[in-house]
């Protein structure tokens, strides 16, 4: 940077853990900015006083985004440089940098992406799944329809699947996964770049199986296989198959008829009582 740029927004990727994963451009734009926007303002202290750097830093997050994204539009159309930088990682996956982002960009303020960390995609090239093709899921809902829904989208998904998830939803996760997909090939990337960095690939039973017997911590990023060309014909073929005589296939290899058609229903995106309704009536 050659100067002082004046009226931009800088999205500054900030480490996921070790600071020493920081770029040169993203500590100069820290230094020369006339005021840091941060997700978690103790976090970014830290970084800047790591650093020796000075520059005022206000709070921007989930909860007063709306506010404090009005009053960050006000700088930056005063001209006031502004450096954005979230939790950890880069600004705008899955934090409220993304509505900051829209909303500079419908007014035409200059936005700069500054690259550098990504826990998503240190868990993927790492994970030992297919890298080609991926699709980001970001955290899935935590319960309810919208759930499940997210979930039954994934059952073709024939890309690699790289989902966000807090260490008290782990085991609630892979659960639902494993009900839903299959049991597939997955890696769980736990504090990366930390000092109790753990990678553990395995399926998802696998997973499933370490975090019962060993809790997890520390913030979660889940590769999950895509379906295989194999897979994908039995998914079309399930598709082609009553809803109940679903149930009673899964019933006939050993699976208890609630349990058959809870899977079912959350493979079918369907209402579990309607499901049963139909099996009901159907007797």
């Amino acid at each position: 940077m050659v100067g002082k740029n004046r009226g931009i927004l800088y999205l500054c990727a900030t480490p996921i853990g070790n600071l020493e994963d920081i770029t040169l451009r993203v500590l100069q734009t820290l230094r020369e900015a006339d005021l840091v926007a941060a997700e978690d303002t103790r976090r970014t202290r830290r970084l800047l006083s790591h650093y020796d750097i000075h520059t005022p830093i206000t709070s921007y997050h989930e909860h007063n985004r709306r506010r404090q994204g009005e009053y960050l539009l006000e700088r930056l159309a005063g001209g006031d440089m502004v450096a954005l930088v979230s939790d950890a990682g880069t600004p705008g996956i899955s934090d409220p940098g993304e509505d900051l982002v829209r909303e500079a960009v419908n007014r035409g303020i200059p936005v700069v992406p500054l690259p550098g960390p990504s826990a998503l995609l240190a868990a993927l090239v790492v994970s030992g799944l297919n890298v080609e093709r991926f699709v980001f899921e970001g955290f899935l809902p935590a319960k309810g329809s919208g759930r499940t829904r997210r979930l039954a989208e994934l059952v073709g998904e024939s890309r690699t699947v790289v989902l966000y998830e807090a260490p008290h939803r782990v085991l609630k996760t892979l659960h639902d996964l494993i009900e839903t997909l299959g049991d597939r090939r997955a890696c769980a990337a736990r504090e990366l770049t930390k000092l109790h960095e753990e990678l553990l690939r395995d399926t998802l039973s696998g997973l499933q199986e370490h975090f019962t017997t060993q809790p997890p911590r520390g913030e979660f990023v889940l590769v999950i296989e895509g379906v295989s060309n194999e897979s994908d014909k039995t998914a079309e073929l399930w598709a082609a198959t009553p809803p109940e005589e679903h149930v009673r296939l899964l019933m006939q290899d050993g699976l208890a008829a609630n349990e058959a058609i809870k899977r079912v229903a959350r493979l079918r995106n369907l209402p579990r009582r309607e499901l049963y309704k139909k099996i009901h009536v159907s007797e």
